[in-house]
C-alpha cells in the first residue's frame, strides 16, 4: 500500500471510531441507543442480504477466463459477506440481551 492509501485507510479508521464512541457515549439513554444501533444493523444485514443474492443470481457472464475469475471474486464476497452477517446478528442479540429486563 502507499503512503496515502495508508493515511486514507488510517483518516477512516479514526473517523469511524470516534463516530462509535460518540454514540456510545452520548448523553442519550442507554436503550435509546441500543434501539438506534440494532435498527442500523438489522438495515445493514438486510442490505447485506440482497447483496448475496444478488451475487448468487449474477449469472449474466460469458463462459470464459473472466467468468471463472469472476466466479472466484463473488464467492469471496459471498463469504466475507456471510461471516458479516453472523457478525452483525451475534451483535443485535448482544444489544437485546443488554437492553432486557433480566440483564438489569
Amino acid at each position: 500500500m502507499s503512503k496515502k492509501s495508508n493515511s486514507l485507510f488510517a483518516f477512516l479508521l479514526g473517523t469511524a471510531t470516534g463516530a462509535i464512541l460518540g454514540i456510545l457515549y452520548a448523553p442519550d439513554k442507554g436503550s435509546n441507543t441500543r434501539d438506534r444501533l440494532s435498527y442500523k444493523l438489522d438495515k445493514y444485514r438486510s442490505i447485506l442480504e440482497d447483496l448475496i443474492e444478488d451475487l448468487i443470481n449474477g449469472d449474466d457472464l460469458p463462459n470464459n477466463a473472466a467468468k471463472s475469475q469472476g466466479q472466484k471474486v463473488i464467492d469471496n464476497a459471498k463469504e466475507r459477506a456471510e461471516k458479516l452477517l453472523v457478525d452483525v446478528d451475534n451483535l443485535i442479540e448482544h444489544i437485546k440481551s443488554e437492553d432486557s429486563p433480566k440483564a438489569k
